[in-house]
């Protein structure tokens, strides 16, 4: 893999569950090191078109012919408006990795989702797809990736990280979504 791989990062902004809508915001970074682009649309607070979105996101920019993978924070964006990575996938032909700090627990997501959506069955079923990993760099992510094998994935992490856990085209997304809403960046991805 070249170190100056293009790498979509995509985070959404902070939100409250009264807001109706989120942005979230794309970046496009070669490896971890040089910021091309910034790129951002509106999802869905809890709704179900955060995969929609990020795949009319990859068709509409001008970089798309030289991005080779999209890395999301987490499998969902605006509370549980759950991304369908394998579909981004399918219907981009770009490699997606979601990435996480923390294990997900799954029974509490499922038990989440059966409360608060009359859709769940839905939503539990796309969280489903694909396996959640562990890869053990300097700290343990966890990972579902589509389009590529755990080696692949395991090697654009470790490309993209500069610190820390998280991969710089996330974090880099994390802060230019958080400073843009709070009017400063923090917190962690």
């Amino acid at each position: 893999m070249k170190r100056e791989v293009r790498i979509l990062g995509i985070d959404d902004m902070p939100f409250s569950f009264g807001d109706e809508k989120v942005d979230i915001v794309g970046v496009i970074m070669r490896g971890g090191t040089y910021l091309e682009g910034v790129l951002k649309t509106t999802i869905s607070v809890d709704g179900n078109d955060a995969t929609c979105k990020i795949i009319e996101l990859v068709e509409k920019t001008k970089h798309k012919k030289q991005l080779k993978i999209i890395m999301i924070d987490g499998i969902a964006l605006g509370g549980f408006n759950v991304v369908d990575a394998e579909k981004i996938f399918l219907s981009t032909n770009l490699p997606v990795i979601t990435i996480t700090r923390n294990k997900p627990d799954m029974k509490k997501i499922k038990e989440a989702l059966k409360k608060h959506f009359d859709d769940w069955k839905e939503r539990w079923e796309i969280i489903n797809k694909g396996r959640t990993e562990e890869i053990l760099l300097r700290y343990p992510v966890y990972v579902k990736y589509f389009g590529l094998k755990r080696e692949e994935a395991t090697e654009i992490i470790k490309l993209s990280i500069i610190r820390g856990a998280i991969p710089e085209p996330i974090r880099v997304a994390h802060l230019i979504a958080t400073g843009i809403k709070k009017g400063e960046s923090r917190g962690r991805c």
